[in-house]
């Protein structure tokens, strides 16, 4: 397993994005770079995590990985496919309940090409950028840490791990309109995990899973981005089918 924190130096040539939850919609993610006129050479891309399961091309995640412009995190969907090695049981709800059914097509030498990536991946990143330190974690971090202190525990401590990809506590807070403590360290953390109708910001946390694999379920469903560097800005891509009319007969 590699370290569990990267930190990304300036990007001083081009800009910086952090898309949400992915969940095998990777032309959807083309589409949008496109249309954000994305620059392979010089702007990154950075992902919340979760870029596997629910949709329809997660086989092309690892196709991503590999390019030297896109960065991602640890989601919880990552972590059951690691897991899933040797949890039996763990596997078969994976993948019969949460999305994994594609990894039964995948061969076994890229599936061990998969898990070297995976394991590869860091649990929180944190970008400098214009505006100020960003970060970027899956779910969320424990409320009682500030950045730095959640770094150190996440190197040791399984526990802060799991937080980080799994829990639902800040915005389970957000959703029932209560108040929220901001994240002491950073202008800004970004985070996914929880499908929200629109992508928001509460305090310093900016909240970017908009359901993007979810169109059947979620008639707003769409991929949110948001530009972090070298200014703020949001941008979302509707990803739920268009609606077909019907003719009368």
């Amino acid at each position: 397993m590699g370290s569990a924190f990267k930190r990304l130096e300036r990007n001083t040539g081009g800009r910086d994005f952090v898309v949400g939850d992915l969940h095998g919609m990777f032309s959807a993610l083309e589409r949008a770079m496109d249309e954000l006129d994305f620059d392979r050479e010089q702007d990154r891309m950075i992902s919340v995590g979760d870029l596997i399961d629910r949709g329809p091309e997660s086989h092309r995640a690892l196709e991503f990985l590999e390019q030297p412009w896109f960065f991602a995190v640890q989601g919880n969907h990552e972590r059951l496919l690691l897991e899933s090695e040797i949890d039996r049981d763990l596997a078969t709800s994976w993948v019969t309940l949460n999305g994994g059914e594609w990894w039964m097509d995948v061969d076994p030498i890229t599936q061990n090409r998969f898990r070297r990536r995976l394991r590869a991946l860091p649990f929180a990143l944190e970008a400098d950028t214009e505006p100020g330190q960003v970060g970027i974690v899956h779910a969320d971090v424990p409320p009682r840490l500030n950045w730095m202190a959640f770094l150190e525990q996440l190197e040791r401590d399984q526990r802060t791990r799991e937080y980080a990809t799994w829990s639902r506590k800040r915005i389970g807070q957000v959703l029932k309109d209560e108040a929220i403590a901001p994240v002491e360290g950073l202008a800004l953390l970004v985070v996914g995990h929880t499908p929200v109708e629109e992508a928001m910001r509460r305090e310093n946390i900016y909240y970017l899973d908009t359901g993007a694999a979810y169109g059947k379920q979620m008639p707003h469903a769409k991929l949110s981005i948001l530009q972090i560097h070298p200014q703020w800005a949001l941008s979302s891509f509707p990803t739920a089918p268009k609606p077909t009319s019907q003719g009368s007969t």
